[in-house]
């Protein structure tokens, strides 16, 4: 045996006083178990058995196991230690009920004279009330979790056997405390509603996040004893200390995050028990074109932001769209002419900051906190106008042609061309995509018919109406049933003063913003001012499979689930291209083929990992959803239906990556459009000043914005899978089979997305890399 071995081995604490508390808890739990079992086995079955022993065993490697000695020497060995302690062996115990077990397995006389007198006593009740409330159980735990990582304390539970046998009770008690309230172990009652659990969760996350970044990002070692402790890897003290706490984000936002979604599934869940299963809820719509539904009971007015003051008149206004299409137009002149005249390093050029850093930034915020109003301001409509009063536009779209397959492969193309080729820092080429993309609105639109462009061709518009189904405001039908006493259908005819809506978007039929620009010609066009922009649940238009206008049904439409798909994976693959370890990596490769140029390897790589590596693990888990979920029904549809879930979390990377951007290069514009006016003989901006101001405070928090937005968006992605598997379990599937393997590539996506936010990233819009 070598000697790491022989120390790891030598390492258990085998503490008889700790192995006999251990084994006394174990046989009450046995004794008072069988019998609870006997008289409620449905309340007291085997997993709850299973739980608490579980918990018993996550406890004595803890405190007993070498992960007790070693965390001594390794920061990171601690935090796993606090974690067994705190995230896993206090909830399986409460998993396993054991208040009750406990008593029962008491013997008689003393359960009878003794234990039972004293647990009646009204004074003790209170006080076990105030100590199991929410309150008491959040304030303990975050106040231990707090005080025992101060530099005073941690050290002293570091040199005393004592003390350190103190900390580990402070955590594990408050642990019980706090995790009481989440689990409500049988009998207990909940002091609060339910829904406050959410926040509860969160506030736990935020204290746990905080903590977890300080230890990352703090440039000197807080625990002396760890600087001078020996060496047990290659890591230094310093590199421990960033990967307990990196351990300490993830693990404890997954532990914090993951109940917080369920308790949130059931609640919502439990809302909708009422209403039609998923697949059957249409009763209205005969075929897949449908028909109008059918009148329904009323509803609660949803916030319309067309009738808010002030907003809703500005943006009713009929020539708003056509005043923010021409500040955009004039925007993008200015881009176009520096990009092609101008300085060619893209951190000093209005073409390398504008569009990757401003417009990208602006737009993912806008689309998070409202919706498609970038499509609604395109520039690029001036020009597609200007190609209607010139050409006929009398051709309609090819049938071949009229799905997401031509977007699709213009959207991975982009992903493509923008890693391999810089498109981020070379202004020219950034000018000349500009250039092209005005022409071909003004060709493709100004030849055939309809909204061809945006529906079909258009990348950027496609990125927006994948990542709006994810946004809180939707245009959408005030009062269904106005609409069934309508004869007019100006809202997708038009009329004689205005058109109607050109993506042939019914309102009456219209779920969700997909393929909706917000470009507003049905709410000026509706002869009963019924149509608003109005708030919707995020993602609620992910998981019913309803008949959608000018879609049909998400479950049939391969080609809008293999935009959905390139777009989440996109996402994580756009990040993670401009990272240090995947730069370093694309390096080693080309040194090893001997090649010259980074297309080749970008382009395998590409190929990987944003076509393969989808295709294979969405077939392999769309296959096992069929068959852990035991349905029928076929492969393709339940694939499609499933794909829609991941949207909101491929949304969460977007916004974590591009945001990270946003903010540490937004105040590059300045410098760069004083260059610009100084290059035309002009000093009205002044000289450029290229130091970048620092925003330590917007830096040190970036991180923790990034992680709630990841965090976020895998909670939503799970609900609404778990969503769409209810829809599938009314026909006798299981829904927990159907959703497990889809949970499992949510959560494996969430941890890759965690792995890029913790790497170091180019600063990209900046004089600095």
């Amino acid at each position: 045996m070598d000697s790491i071995g022989e120390a790891i081995f030598q390492s258990w604490k085998l503490d008889p006083g700790v192995l006999a508390l251990l084994l006394l808890a174990g046989v009450l739990y046995v004794r008072g178990w069988k019998r609870l079992h006997q008289q409620t086995p449905r309340r007291f079955g085997i997993t709850r058995l299973v739980c608490f022993f579980a918990g018993l065993a996550v406890l004595f490697i803890a405190i007993a196991s070498p992960l007790d000695v070693f965390s001594g020497l390794l920061l990171t060995v601690h935090m796993i230690q606090h974690f067994l302690l705190t995230m896993l062996a206090a909830p399986l115990i409460l998993f396993g009920a054991p208040y009750l077990p406990l008593l029962r397995g008491l013997p008689g006389k003393v359960l009878e004279r003794g234990a039972g007198p004293f647990l009646a006593w009204p004074a003790l009740q209170r006080l076990g009330r105030l100590l199991i409330h929410p309150l008491t159980g959040l304030l303990a735990f975050t106040l231990a979790t707090v005080a025992w990582h101060l530099p005073v304390l941690f050290e002293l539970a570091l040199g005393s056997e004592s003390w350190h046998v103190v900390e580990h009770l402070c955590f594990f008690i408050t642990a019980i405390l706090f995790w009481w309230s989440v689990i409500q172990p049988w009998p207990s009652r909940p002091q609060w509603p339910r829904w406050a659990v959410i926040p509860y969760l969160l506030f736990a996350d935020l204290q746990n996040t905080v903590l977890s970044a300080f230890l990352c990002f703090y440039e000197r070692v807080v625990y002396p004893t760890y600087a001078t402790a020996p060496r047990l890897t290659s890591m230094t003290a310093l590199e421990d200390q960033a990967g307990a706490g990196a351990l300490m984000w993830v693990i404890g936002s997954l532990a914090y995050l993951i109940p917080a979604g369920l308790v949130t599934v059931k609640l919502l869940g439990s809302r909708h028990e009422v209403q039609p299963t998923l697949y059957s809820r249409q009763l209205a719509d005969t075929n897949d074109g449908g028909s109008l539904p059918r009148r329904r009971m009323p509803e609660r007015k949803a916030l319309d932001l067309l009738t808010m003051p002030v907003i809703g008149a500005v943006v009713r206004w009929p020539y708003f769209r056509r005043v923010a299409q021409t500040v955009m137009f004039l925007l993008a002149l200015i881009l176009i002419a520096d990009g092609l005249f101008g300085h060619q390093m893209g951190s000093m050029n209005l073409a390398g900051i504008l569009p990757w850093t401003h417009w990208r930034g602006l737009s993912v915020i806008t689309l998070l906190i409202a919706g498609n109003f970038f499509c609604m301001a395109c520039p690029f409509m001036l020009t597609r106008d200007l190609g209607r009063r010139i050409f006929p536009g009398g051709w309609r779209w090819p049938k071949y042609l009229r799905s997401k397959w031509l977007a699709v492969a213009l959207v991975a193309a982009y992903l493509w061309a923008y890693e391999a080729f810089d498109l981020w820092d070379s202004p020219w080429w950034t000018a000349w995509i500009a250039i092209g993309y005005f022409a071909t609105a003004f060709l493709v639109d100004g030849l055939f018919k309809g909204a061809s462009f945006c529906k079909y061709v258009c990348p950027i518009g496609q990125f927006n109406f994948v990542q709006s189904l994810v946004s809180p405001l939707e245009v959408k039908v005030r009062n269904i049933d106005r609409c069934l006493t309508c004869n007019t259908y100006d809202c997708i005819r038009g009329n004689s003063l205005q058109r109607g809506c050109e993506l042939q978007l019914f309102q009456p039929k219209k779920f969700s913003n997909m393929d909706c620009t917000f470009c507003l010609e049905c709410v000026h066009a509706c002869p009963h001012d019924n149509v608003g922009i109005l708030a919707v649940v995020p993602g609620s238009q992910l998981f019913n499979d309803r008949y959608r206008s000018s879609l049909g049904k998400l479950s049939r439409r391969p080609d809008v689930a293999a935009l959905m798909l390139l777009m989440v994976f996109g996402a994580f693959v756009n990040a993670a291209g401009m990272i240090k370890p995947v730069s370093a990596f694309e390096e080693t490769l080309k040194s090893g083929f001997g090649l010259h140029s980074q297309v080749p390897i970008d382009t395998i790589l590409f190929v990987i990992f944003l076509l393969v590596v989808p295709m294979v693990l969405v077939g392999l888990c769309g296959a096992l959803s069929r068959v852990m979920g035991g349905t029928r029904a076929v492969w393709r549809e339940l694939t499609c239906s499933f794909v829609a879930a991941l949207v909101p979390l491929g949304f969460s990377m977007w916004v974590a990556h591009i945001v990270f951007h946003f903010v540490t290069g937004w105040s590059a514009i300045g410098p760069a459009a004083q260059r610009a006016v100084v290059d035309l003989g002009s000093g009205l901006l002044g000289k450029p000043d290229w130091s970048q101001p620092a925003v330590p405070l917007l830096l040190d928090w970036l991180p923790s914005l990034q992680l709630l937005f990841l965090g976020l968006g895998l909670l939503l992605t799970l609900y609404v899978a778990w969503r769409i598997a209810l829809g599938y379990a009314s026909r006798g599937a299981s829904a927990l089979g159907l959703f497990a393997p889809w949970a499992g590539l949510a959560v494996a996506l969430y941890i890759a997305g965690i792995w890029i936010v913790f790497q170091p990233m180019q600063m990209r819009g900046m004089m600095v890399h």
